[in-house]
């Protein structure tokens, strides 16, 4: 069994026959972005520091806003441990009042794990990237003594950066050598890649009013996909276990920094915040979003007007976009997995079920097995804990095809309907499929995204540093 990690290929023992099931091809999903949807104003590159062993693979990447203040908002892991970046993610934010204009992005090393010298090494790419950014927007237009770059890091764990390789990486990248093209943005996503198998780049227009917006995002992530983000806080130690989920957007609409963490927060937790590989919340997980207003829009600042809801929305779908990409790229999934919650009394209770249906072990290797176990799905749901208490003569599950074709109840109303089996291993023999709870409580609902465990995902994970 063959899979490809960024630019290599790692081969694995076989299954038993029986066992043995193809993971669906993912290069349909890496798509090259049309260059009149990529936001105005951002430089990018993707280059090879030598973080990664094998020469040419792409390791670093950078992307800089040409626009004086650009705004700056991101969302951290709430994990109790937080690596190196995201400490210093935070404190940048901070020193410039939601305010930045580059990313520096290497993969092939957490940068986790490593104490005061981690710290130092991300403090030194942050500078190395505003020496860069001093060329392309001149030093009086931002903020003095603080600094304008931010800094991502995923990898292996444990280990030092090669920082003076990463360092020399930058000083030797010139303005000139970065751009906005399609293929620039590419090798910026490549950059982003470790266990991933193909590179998660979007770009979209919309409308604001009579301006036309431009959206572009990446993200990357494969394994330990659990995230549970909100706004920077005190980060509370320096340590940290692993780097996961990672994801940055940029646009050309005009956002105060404020609106900006306000949105992006909103957009989190309906994206990035309800996707789930394998139930496990990573030290890293980091979302960054930057908005520069090279579209010449009115910036928005009131968070109660049309303009600033239609960009919110906008970026909770683009979002929601770029976040399904990481559980269709999940470790050994051959299914992709929505869960949607009805009938809660409130959004966070129906995020909670779904959550909780999304990470159950056994559910997923029912769905693996193709097996209509719905009884575990029923478990899940009874198993969480909510406002007020689950009825559950009021509770109904059904698999929904995605061809379109009739739903097949599994249990209405608490009572077990009597289940067509064939038609069930139909529906679960197909790569998508939705699963649908009506707690039957109230009017809310949410939806989760996840997908299947696999014996390839126990292979991946049991040698991952092998």
């Amino acid at each position: 069994m063959q899979r490809i990690f960024g630019n290599t290929i790692r081969t694995f023992s076989s299954s038993p026959a029986r066992w043995a099931k193809a993971t669906p091809s993912k290069a349909h999903l890496a798509i090259t972005p049309a260059h009149e949807n990529l936001p105005r104003g951002f430089v990018v590159t993707g280059v090879h520091a030598g973080v990664k062993k094998k020469e040419g693979v792409l390791d670093l990447g950078l992307i800089l806003s040409k626009e004086p203040k650009t705004s700056a908002a991101a969302c951290f892991t709430r994990n109790a441990f937080q690596a190196a970046p995201v400490i210093v993610c935070q404190d940048v934010l901070q020193q410039t009042s939601g305010h930045a204009n580059g990313l520096i992005v290497n993969s092939g090393c957490a940068n986790a794990v490593t104490g005061k010298q981690g710290l130092k090494d991300a403090w030194d790419m942050v500078s190395a990237t505003d020496n860069l950014l001093s060329k392309l927007v001149p030093a009086n237009e931002t903020p003095k003594g603080s600094h304008s770059s931010l800094v991502m890091s995923t990898g292996v764990i444990g280990q030092n950066l090669p920082i003076s390789k990463i360092i020399s990486a930058v000083k030797e990248t010139s303005p000139e050598s970065l751009d906005s093209t399609p293929e620039k943005w590419e090798a910026l996503a490549r950059a982003f890649m470790t266990t991933d198998t193909f590179p998660k780049l979007r770009a979209k227009t919309f409308k604001i009013g009579d301006t036309d917006v431009r959206i572009a995002g990446i993200d990357k992530g494969a394994g330990m996909i659990h995230p549970d983000m909100g706004p920077a806080t005190p980060a509370p130690g320096t340590g940290s276990l692993h780097a996961t989920l990672l994801g940055m957007i940029a646009t050309d609409a005009a956002v105060s920094p404020q609106a900006l963490q306000d949105a992006l927060t909103y957009a989190v937790n309906r994206s990035f915040n309800s996707i789930s590989v394998d139930g496990d919340m990573s030290t890293n997980d980091t979302v960054v979003v930057f908005a520069n207003g090279a579209s010449g829009m009115k910036e928005i600042d009131d968070v109660t007007s049309p303009e600033y809801t239609k960009f919110r929305d906008e970026l909770t779908d683009f979002a929601a976009e770029l976040a399904q990409l990481v559980v269709r790229d999940g470790e050994g999934a051959t299914k992709f997995v929505t869960v949607n919650v009805r009938g809660a009394l409130t959004y966070e209770d129906a995020h909670q079920v779904a959550s909780k249906i999304s990470t159950s072990a056994l559910v997923k290797t029912a769905l693996y097995g193709e097996d209509a176990n719905w009884g575990r799905v029923l478990a899940a749901t009874g198993s969480t804990n909510l406002s007020a208490p689950i009825t559950p003569n009021t509770v109904s599950v059904s698999f929904i095809p995605t061809d379109g074709s009739e739903i097949l109840p599994l249990l209405k109303n608490g009572e077990p309907e009597k289940v067509d089996e064939d038609r069930a291993k139909v529906i679960l023999q197909r790569e998508d499929l939705e699963i649908r709870v009506d707690l039957g409580m109230g009017n809310e609902q949410a939806s989760y995204w996840t997908c299947d465990f696999s014996h390839e995902y126990v292979t991946i994970n049991g040698d991952y540093r092998s």
